[in-house]
């Protein structure tokens, strides 16, 4: 498992783990039943606390992404198509988020950024 983490990003280093997690459940390269590395080896390789591991860990679990089994470690759940279209729904009202205060920032009006959407919608 390849992960990155980005230690100039504003964004939690958990959160890096977990968002990379779920993009590789979500996109085939983890697969159902695949075996995590356990929290103290994925903390050693990416020179982290094992407790920020641990925290990706269990916000994946809640999630339903992940499965641990005390004593054998954590493996991928079998992701149902409405978990999968609820993620990427939340993923792109993240990316729209950051669009639309983008062109607020810009000062662009609100009644604007709407007309600007509405015409690529209608441009199809």
């Amino acid at each position: 498992m390849n992960i990155i983490i980005n230690n100039s990003s504003m964004q939690p280093i958990y959160e890096q783990i977990v968002d990379q997690i779920k993009a590789s459940i979500l996109n085939g390269s983890l697969t159902e039943g695949a075996m995590l590395p356990s929290v103290r080896a994925l903390s050693k390789d990416l020179s982290i606390s094992a407790l920020t591991v641990k925290k990706s860990y269990d916000a994946l679990e809640r999630a339903g992404f992940l499965t641990t089994v005390h004593g054998k470690g954590s493996f991928v759940t079998g992701i149902n198509s409405n978990l999968a279209i609820e993620e990427q729904k939340r993923n792109l009202e993240k990316d729209l988020e950051e669009v639309l205060k983008r062109g607020l920032a810009l000062g662009i009006e609100s009644d604007e950024l709407i007309t600007l959407c509405t015409m690529i919608l209608d441009s199809d």
